[in-house]
């Protein structure tokens, strides 16, 4: 029997949140890029990092998400996301580390790269979860009211 689920759909309020928060994240993590004293070749280091860590998350979330009532991705490709998305963290901190900067300016950047981290897996889920929600409709109101009993 296949596990069902009662879905519920976000607010508009809580989207707009999860946006904002996202596009916030993401600014302030350019602006500190940009504005970093130093090398260019450290700040685009940095900013690859960055990005590097943010299509880690997204990956990362959906193969969470694809494999949670069993695993539909290989061994391989579970592994691949999870060894990136590692990766992506451990070699985008060795930068921050090794950046000549002071500790005030790497503590922003950390701020705003665990912001930025954080903010798009909120928003990872919130689509995915808005996604569901389309398909359960979709598929008609028996499959909802049977997804609400079953709950």
């Amino acid at each position: 029997m296949a596990t069902q689920y009662i879905m519920q759909r976000d607010t508009s309020g809580w989207r707009l949140q999860v946006w904002v928060s996202f596009g916030l994240a993401l600014a302030a993590a350019a602006m500190g890029i940009l504005q970093l004293p130093g090398q260019e070749l450290d700040r685009a280091f940095l900013a690859i990092g960055f990005f590097f860590c943010l299509f880690a998350v997204f990956a990362v979330s959906k193969t969470i998400r694809d494999n949670r009532e069993g695993q539909v991705d290989t061994g391989s490709w579970v592994m691949t996301v999870w060894i990136a998305f590692a990766a992506a963290v451990a070699l985008t901190s060795w930068g921050l580390f090794r950046m000549n900067i002071p500790y005030w300016q790497k503590g922003y950047m950390i701020v705003t790269w665990l912001f930025l981290v954080s903010s798009a897996f909120t928003l990872a889920k919130t689509l995915r979860d808005n996604h569901d929600a389309d398909v359960m409709d979709r598929q008609g109101p028996s499959t909802v009211a049977g997804a609400v009993k079953g709950g």
